[in-house]
């Protein structure tokens, strides 16, 4: 039955209660990660307080209506938020509408038929192959004197050998723990999106690069720090780190730009895909659960061979 005002006037902070409900269904029934569920309450509470100031009340979802969810979006767009952002707070509501559908709370999902906001295709920058060797291989060429400073860039180095090497999701890297790199038989323990775990290939120089980092880890992580990877304060390292990390090293090769931690997995599997692995087992390989995901390399793939016949091919034209 849905829910009205008169069964919940005698009860505080409902809208509050109907959120933490969904969170913990969501957690428990769909294995949502703590990064998820955090996203969602921020933008469930979000719409909140916005249907409050537009005289509605989510403690009262019965009340609400499609067009409520069409004006929240309006007014993230006025704001001046990212369409990305929208459609991802959107998900959040259709997601907790549909519980509260199953639940009874409601007699229909309002947010269901609500049009998600067109997106530009933005694809990051996948480096070439001599501009990732670059990367990779040019800082080793001069390493610091300083002790401190040579150990840093070992981190550095590995980190980024995973990224491209194995296609990791920088916050799939940041989460590793030591025992999930096992150097001896060359695979990666990954927690991927959804909690789903896979088994990842170690490249040879990615092994030597965690094998260097390794012995180096012990004089800058905390004493029962268990992160593969840490900061400069010896607990594990996090995103914005990581992106400085991957901006310096990009300085230190020499590159006329700087790339994202993100843009090193876009490399990778534009590259497999360049050199003719198959769909498939590159979607194994990025952890993506649709295949549909993975088509789009493709399409940047087939970009990039263009852009080599265009360059090499004597009858292009564009020599």
């Amino acid at each position: 039955m849905a829910t009205d005002r008169s069964d919940s006037a005698d009860k505080p902070d409902m809208a509050g209660l109907q959120i933490e409900a969904f969170l913990s269904w969501l957690a428990v029934q769909k294995g949502a990660s703590d990064a998820t569920q955090k996203a969602y309450g921020a933008d469930l509470t979000q719409l909140a307080v916005f249907l409050q100031e537009q005289g509605a009340d989510l403690a009262w979802p019965g009340e609400v209506s499609r067009k409520h969810i069409q004006a929240f979006l309006a007014w993230l767009f006025r704001r001046g938020e990212a369409k990305s952002s929208m459609a991802r707070k959107l998900a959040a509501v259709r997601s907790f509408f549909r519980f509260l559908l199953r639940s009874g709370r409601v007699s229909e999902n309002v947010a269901a038929q609500v049009r998600n906001p067109r997106q530009e295709k933005h694809h990051p920058r996948a480096l070439n192959v001599d501009e990732t060797f670059a990367l990779l291989d040019t800082p080793k060429a001069a390493p610091p004197s300083e002790a401190h400073a040579a150990r840093l860039l070992c981190r550095d180095l590995a980190l980024a050998e995973l990224l491209y090497g194995s296609g990791l999701r920088i916050s799939e890297a940041l989460s590793l723990d030591l025992d999930d790199a096992q150097l001896r038989s060359r695979v990666l323990r990954v927690m991927g999106k959804g909690s789903r775990e896979r088994l990842s290939p170690l490249s040879d120089t990615s092994c030597e690069a965690l094998a260097a980092w390794l012995a180096e880890r012990s004089y800058l992580a905390l004493p029962e720090e268990q992160a593969l990877f840490v900061g400069a304060r010896g607990a594990r390292l996090n995103r914005r780190e990581a992106v400085r990390i991957i901006a310096g090293l990009c300085r230190r090769a020499g590159l006329a730009f700087t790339v994202s931690p993100h843009s090193l997995r876009h490399s990778f599997a534009t590259h497999l895909l360049a050199a003719g692995a198959d769909l498939r087992s590159v979607q194994e390989l990025l952890g993506h659960r649709r295949l549909t995901t993975t088509q789009r390399y493709t399409q940047v793939s087939l970009e990039h061979l263009i852009r080599a016949y265009d360059q090499a091919h004597p009858r292009s034209g564009k020599k």
